[in-house]
């Protein structure tokens, strides 16, 4: 796929997130995304361009980074729940060869309007999420270390970012897609794509490491089919991805024990993960925790 770069100025696209907001991301477990079929078509391009499947395209979006090496990231996880809204923002880099992230999260004021939390450092890697100023009681230089193949949601959404790749490798399971157009993000033309993935497709097909996290999601989300829409370069390389769930919040009475936050009502809450890549290339260096720097006691809320 070769594309023209434009001279005219490209707007800067203005981020919509439709599934915006909630009180809390870590006692997600459920989710249900309904309305989808399960056909698996073919995008319209433009009259007189070469016509390839959207969703052959999108499957192998996931190798394509991996060939890329490392980019910088960009997050956004937008919740919305008994209308209440929620968003919580991340930048860093992640090592797509790898598959090793580094994330800053901001988290914004909590329902009573306390100070902000501190941000979060979170370290992303292949079946584990590694977090630091989690919560209450944690030592400053200790790590909270949650098991992603364990956590009912895969932690698409507990930890308050998507993991890059695994936004990627969630596009494996696609089964209808379709072009929308063309248009400029970050001074560049990209392909914008639209469409329906399958959580259990994606588990199927997915690279060794995001396998186990993407099977733990198939079994705790109510329906495997998430929206989404996706954002490609000319080189193939995905620039950017938003997907949207519908999850309930855990209702058992148990204190979470993972992610930044955690309110644990009952109902359903809309989230809109937003994963933008950025300056590939860029050096992403990550230094996993040592065992002695992990953190075993009980973890409380943030909010503390």
């Amino acid at each position: 796929m070769e594309f023209q770069q434009r001279g005219l100025g490209v707007r800067r696209r203005v981020r919509a997130v439709a599934g915006v907001v909630s009180g809390s991301l870590l006692a997600m477990s459920l989710a249900t995304v309904s309305g989808c079929t399960t056909e698996t078509a073919a995008d319209e391009r433009p009259a007189g361009t070469a016509r390839e499947s959207a969703v052959t395209v999108l499957h192998r979006a996931a190798d394509v980074l991996v060939g890329s090496g490392s980019s910088r990231v960009r997050t956004t996880m937008e919740t919305a729940t008994g209308g209440t809204r929620v968003s919580i923002r991340g930048s860093g880099a992640y090592d797509f060869e790898k598959r090793l992230g580094r994330l800053r999260l901001l988290l914004p004021r909590d329902a009573m309007g306390a100070a902000e939390h501190a941000p979060i450092t979170e370290l992303l890697a292949s079946g584990a999420l590694f977090m630091r100023n989690r919560g209450a009681g944690i030592p400053r230089d200790k790590w909270v270390r949650v098991d992603t193949t364990d956590i009912p949601d895969g932690n698409l959404v507990t930890g308050g970012a998507t993991d890059p790749l695994t936004a990627a490798e969630l596009l494996r399971g696609v089964r209808r897609a379709s072009l929308v157009g063309e248009e400029g993000l970050d001074g560049d033309l990209v392909r914008h794509y639209r469409g329906i993935t399958d959580i259990g497709r994606a588990a199927r097909a997915a690279s060794e490491g995001a396998r186990g996290s993407l099977v733990a999601a198939a079994r705790g989300f109510d329906e495997n089919t998430v929206t989404f829409d996706a954002y490609l370069d000319g080189l193939g390389r995905l620039r950017e991805v938003r997907h949207r769930f519908t999850v309930s919040s855990r209702t058992d009475g148990q204190e979470a024990t993972a992610g930044p936050d955690a309110a644990g009502r009952r109902g359903a809450v809309g989230v809109a993960s937003t994963t933008e890549l950025y300056d590939f290339g860029a050096p992403a260096v990550v230094e996993l925790p040592k065992p002695t720097d992990i953190y075993t006691g009980k973890v409380g809320s943030p909010q503390k």
